[in-house]
């Protein structure tokens, strides 16, 4: 029992000594956030609405399904967030960075390696000393630390820090892409809306112009109207035709885009049939200001992660340029004989400290340094970059909110004229007072003003989803 104490002692003594001259500090510069490249409000004027300027609960923290409400919306949105592979593979890159910053973490700490070996060896007559040959055995048995860094300028402390932002970042990425795919989902799922209510009414054009077709054709046939009016009646109908061909196809690829989003089978009863069933789908939101904003979206975290990772790999880099003193210590029995191994005398120990100093690499040192410099530099750029174009991005997004409700307004204004106006030549027409190409004009511009108006109310809702994005919407409700 006193031989086991005697080596835990010997053995505790380096480690404790190595413990404590490791230092708790870096050589990496002190970090300070950079000041945001980008004004403090966001942009006023003619194309901005007033109430943009009112704050709110910062959207980072709105959880997505406060924010859309349609029932079958969230549910296609919960399918993507269980399936998604791009999302999957943005939770197995945190697993990786986590593992990594293990990794590295564990360099702070010694290494314990318990050994067991035996050794047997004939000397020949020539080389025992005593005329005779001998075989010499040797047993042994010990604990170890091998090649332990006192990390004493930080430059183990300061990888493991760099590891420590790249898996903070990778966790930002991964709340970025989540982020994305949401607004995502919602985007497909509104146009795919669009595109059905579009077919619907290409479909209900056809058929009421091949009404009209008809009708042509009779009064073609009984000589009261001309093949010129027939032919121009023809026009629409096929005009309709051509559009149900090509909003057929839209919708089935707004399904494939839909399905690739949720990464699973879609079941035909989420699938929304008019936009006009989706009207409500979305709330309202109004922005708070750009500091607090911008600085919780998820990529400009992601980015000043990568900034502080790049800070600590100088510190890193400084560190190279003093002595690194490598300790290797070993405590443990050894005897000739096995039945001798844990008997008196028997212990064993070894401290070897070694140091060295670099004196000449050739400028290799003063190179890696200035590469993290100019490293942190980028970062800094990249930094500031994200922040501008997230700015841009909310201050458009923000332009259009400003006047998409009056366009809509102005396109129901039109469509409603321009229905009033066929309805007007098609009496004309009917009695005889016009042509049937007034008729023809008439229609072809209620026909754009509808598909125009179904236009504008799926941008009004792209707009509202896109403003949840760019301002750093919340990734909650999962």
């Amino acid at each position: 029992m006193n031989y086991k104490r005697s080596m835990l002692t010997a053995l505790c003594l380096p480690l404790g000594a190595m413990l404590f001259l490791s230092g708790c500090s870096t050589m990496a510069p002190k970090y300070n956030q950079p000041a945001a490249p980008v004004p403090a409000a966001w942009p006023q004027g003619a194309s901005y609405p007033a109430a943009a300027q009112a704050a709110q609960k910062p959207l980072a923290e709105i959880p997505w399904r406060e924010f859309f409400v349609d029932p079958h919306l969230r549910r296609l949105i919960d399918l993507a967030l269980e399936n998604n592979r791009d999302l999957r593979v943005a939770a197995l890159n945190i697993e990786r960075a986590r593992a990594q910053y293990q990794i590295q973490r564990s360099d702070l700490f010694p290494k314990l390696d318990a050994t067991a070996g035996a050794t047997f060896q004939r000397i020949p007559e020539d080389l025992s000393g005593t005329g005779n040959a001998r075989t010499v055995e040797q047993y042994n048995v010990g604990l170890g630390v091998a090649s332990y860094e006192l990390d004493l300028f930080g430059r183990v402390r300061s990888l493991k820090d760099q590891a420590l932002e790249q898996y903070l970042s990778s966790e930002q990425a991964r709340r970025s892409v989540q982020i994305s795919l949401v607004s995502q989902v919602a985007v497909s799922y509104l146009a795919l809306a669009a595109d059905r209510e579009r077919l619907k009414l290409a479909q209900d054009t056809l058929a009421n112009q091949q009404e009209s077709y008809n009708l042509t054709k009779s009064r073609y046939e009984a000589g009261v109207s001309s093949a010129l009016d027939l032919n121009q009646a023809r026009t629409i109908v096929e005009a309709a035709r051509v559009d149900i061909a090509r909003y057929t196809t839209q919708a089935a690829q707004d399904v494939n885009a839909l399905t690739l989003l949720v990464g699973s089978p879609l079941a035909t009863g989420l699938l929304p049939h008019t936009l006009s069933d989706v009207v409500t789908a979305l709330k309202d939101l109004t922005p708070g200001l750009p500091s607090d904003v911008l600085l919780r979206r998820p990529d400009i975290l992601q980015a000043e992660g990568q900034l502080k990772g790049a800070n600590a790999n100088i510190g890193a880099a400084r560190a190279a340029f003093f002595p690194r003193i490598t300790l290797l210590s070993s405590v443990g029995f050894g005897s000739e004989e096995l039945s001798g191994l844990f008997t008196g005398g028997a212990l064993a120990w070894s401290f070897a400290p070694r140091i060295s100093l670099p004196i000449f690499e050739g400028g290799a040192n003063q190179a890696n340094l200035k590469v993290s410099e100019v490293n942190r530099d980028i970062a800094v750029a990249q930094y500031e970059k994200a922040i501008q174009t997230a700015f841009r991005e909310v201050a458009d997004a923000l332009a259009q909110r400003g006047t998409i409700d009056e366009q809509l307004a102005a396109q129901q204004a039109l469509t409603d004229a321009t229905a009033e106006s066929h309805k007007l030549s098609l009496a004309r027409y009917d009695k005889g007072v016009d042509s049937y190409l007034p008729v023809l004009d008439a229609q072809r511009s209620l026909y754009g003003a509808q598909q125009n108006l179904i236009g504008f109310r799926l941008a009004r809702l792209s707009n509202l989803v896109t403003l949840y994005k760019v301002l750093g919407g919340g990734a909650g409700g999962e």
